[in-house]
């Protein structure tokens, strides 16, 4: 058993003179947490081999993709919700996307540090080489 009351969490206090009021400390948290929502409706963002990349937004057969080019290398990221059943012309979709986005056929899986993360198949993200004229 416990020997001390256990003090509830709303009387927690900023120290004295702080000028940390609860109201005070409730405005900057809700501007962080507008902010946070604002900016992940931004849509896909690139992992950070490709930051600096070009983006082209494609939509092939009703799905959107966010293609980024970089180096002879592209990035496909698949955008909104699909179901099981809809992803299985997804990967083909990317690798379309990628050539259309760049004007360039794609040679085969990234490479090096673009190199992909997941599994390949995946069907929410693929990178890929490409070989330009």
């Amino acid at each position: 058993m416990l020997s001390e009351p256990i003090a509830p969490c709303h009387a927690v206090e900023a120290a004295p003179g702080s000028g940390l009021s609860p109201r005070r400390l409730r405005v900057p948290l809700l501007f962080v947490l507008v902010l946070a929502v604002l900016l992940s409706a931004c849509g896909a963002s690139p992992a950070p081999p490709f930051f600096g990349a070009t983006r082209h937004d494609v939509t092939l057969q009703g799905i959107r993709f966010a293609v980024l080019l970089k180096n002879e290398n592209a990035e496909v990221i698949r955008l909104g919700y699909l179901s099981r059943a809809e992803r299985r012309p997804v990967p083909g979709l990317m690798v379309l996307a990628a050539e259309q986005a760049s004007g360039c056929k794609v040679a085969g899986p990234a490479a090096g540090i673009y190199r992909a993360p997941s599994l390949p198949g995946d069907t929410g993200e693929a990178r890929f080489q490409l070989k330009c004229p």
